[in-house]
């Protein structure tokens, strides 16, 4: 199937079926999936800003023919089987905003994945920033951070399944974090398929064992999505998706997402959308854009 939405036939991984214990301010948290480190936002940005120069000198030697695809994971919540273009660096990035009742939250996911073949890969991600604001006040910093090793197992050309398992490490202050607040290990189950002329599918069942739960609460949570995606063109994509969590004690979450991608060029992919909470009671509202770049071949 062409390079199309989020995500072409497979991770994004699924991740992570993280918990943000702190408040019921969205399922949003989307399973936490990016990042970058527990260093200061200045220091951050220079590195990524850093980054991307030594990337783009780096890859002024390929012809556009040479150049494999970008595999964008962004911007759902299910991960597809596949993984990113062996031996390159894959950079995605964006930004959030979740909104429910009085409370806001504002972030800038980011992840960077690599894959060693077609069926194992890594992937480092986390929020390389955060603002929150709700009627406690407001505070702003660094995310959690996961780290994610894949494995794919191709059925045949239009069929894979996929396993991931990752921890979520606690680099956020108190409150700001998609994880519980201490180091969760999780699992997740994967099965992509493309079907028709330009219809793809990714199902994930994850679970997540967390580091710290409420009183009451269980330590396991689980997480599933389904998403359906079509390519329009050869440049434009949607993507439709139900998702949600469960943890004994602690109720569960859904969510309903849509989204449009674009192919700006075999590496680079840009992508727009919403989510909103399908659960009684206030309504959780997200809006998010970013991009998917293959910034540089590695080996």
């Amino acid at each position: 199937m062409p390079n199309h939405t989020p995500h072409r036939a497979l991770q994004r991984s699924a991740h992570h079926a993280t918990q943000r214990t702190s408040s019921d301010t969205a399922f949003a948290t989307r399973v936490a999936r990016a990042g970058l480190d527990c260093r200061g936002p200045a220091q951050q940005a220079a590195g990524v800003a850093l980054l991307v120069v030594a990337a783009l000198v780096a890859t002024t030697a390929y012809a556009a023919g040479d150049e494999p695809t970008t595999t964008p994971y962004r911007p759902s919540v299910s991960t597809p089987a596949a993984l990113s273009a062996p031996g390159w660096l894959e950079i995605e990035a964006g930004f959030e905003h979740d909104h429910a009742g009085a409370a806001r939250r504002d972030s800038v996911p980011a992840t960077f994945k690599l894959a060693f073949s077609p069926d194992w890969g890594v992937r480092v991600g986390g929020e390389a920033w955060v603002r929150q604001r709700d009627e406690a006040g407001r505070s702003s910093g660094v995310g959690d951070t996961s780290v994610v090793l894949k494995r794919r197992f191709a059925i045949d050309d239009k069929q894979a399944f996929g396993l991931e398992g990752g921890v979520t490490f606690a680099t956020a202050r108190q409150g700001l974090g998609n994880g519980s607040g201490k180091t969760d290990v999780g699992l997740n189950a994967i099965y992509s398929a493309d079907f028709g002329d330009a219809w793809h599918t990714d199902l994930n069942l994850a679970t997540t064992r967390l580091g710290q739960a409420d009183a009451g609460a269980s330590r396991s949570q689980w997480l599933w999505a389904a998403s359906l995606s079509r390519a329009l063109d050869e440049r434009w994509g949607v993507v439709g998706e139900f998702a949600g969590t469960n943890q004994r004690g602690a109720g569960g979450t859904s969510q309903f997402l849509v989204a449009a991608s674009c192919n700006v060029s075999k590496r680079l992919t840009l992508d727009a959308g919403a989510a909103r909470s399908l659960r009684s009671g206030p309504a959780t509202w997200s809006a998010f854009t970013g991009f998917t770049w293959l910034a540089a071949p590695l080996f």
